[in-house]
């Protein structure tokens, strides 16, 4: 397995990836199938993309982007994970997180955000072994198989306690 930063020919083996989420789980809240332009799209546009690969096969991706947009969230980045169905209990999740949470904390980020569905113990348990804090739940804030889905909100600090950014960063 190695880790890389994800690129525009990896698009189609990311939107399989995401694709078997949004069709079949609530792991994502998503209800639309996305291409592999749209994916194309995600990786010119996102703060940071890495792919776990094996055996030339695309098996995860992970990314973060700014949580909300303005300057005031300019540190402040929400992160997805998603791997292969089948991908699981290889060490490759946690590879992920360390690419993504490194290039994070060398770029100035204070924090991460994970948005993990309610629904999803094993994405709850696998942050929570990281690091992550859960912040809050929010109830009712997805709507997907025709039912209202929960969301918890996770959080990660990635910088020394006390550490203060000039304010002109």
């Amino acid at each position: 397995m190695i880790i890389r930063e994800g690129k525009a020919a990896d698009a189609d083996q990311i939107a399989a990836i995401l694709n078997h989420y949004i069709r079949e789980t609530t792991v994502s809240f998503k209800t639309q199938e996305q291409t592999a332009s749209d994916m194309a799209r995600m990786i010119e546009s996102n703060q940071a993309v890495f792919v776990s690969e094996q055996d030339g096969r695309i098996t995860g991706y992970a990314t973060y982007n700014q949580f909300r947009n303005g300057p005031g969230y300019a540190r402040t980045m929400e992160h997805s994970i998603l791997l292969a169905p089948g991908s699981r209990g290889a060490g490759r999740g946690r590879a992920l997180m360390r690419a993504i949470e490194d290039h994070a904390t060398n770029a100035g980020v204070g924090s991460l955000w994970a948005g993990v569905s309610a629904e999803n113990p094993e994405g709850v348990a696998f942050h929570e072994a990281l690091g992550y804090e859960h912040v809050a739940r929010l109830p009712k804030v997805g709507f997907k198989f025709g039912r209202w889905l929960d969301l918890y909100l996770m959080r990660k600090w990635l910088q020394p306690e006390g550490d203060a950014m000039d304010a002109s960063d």
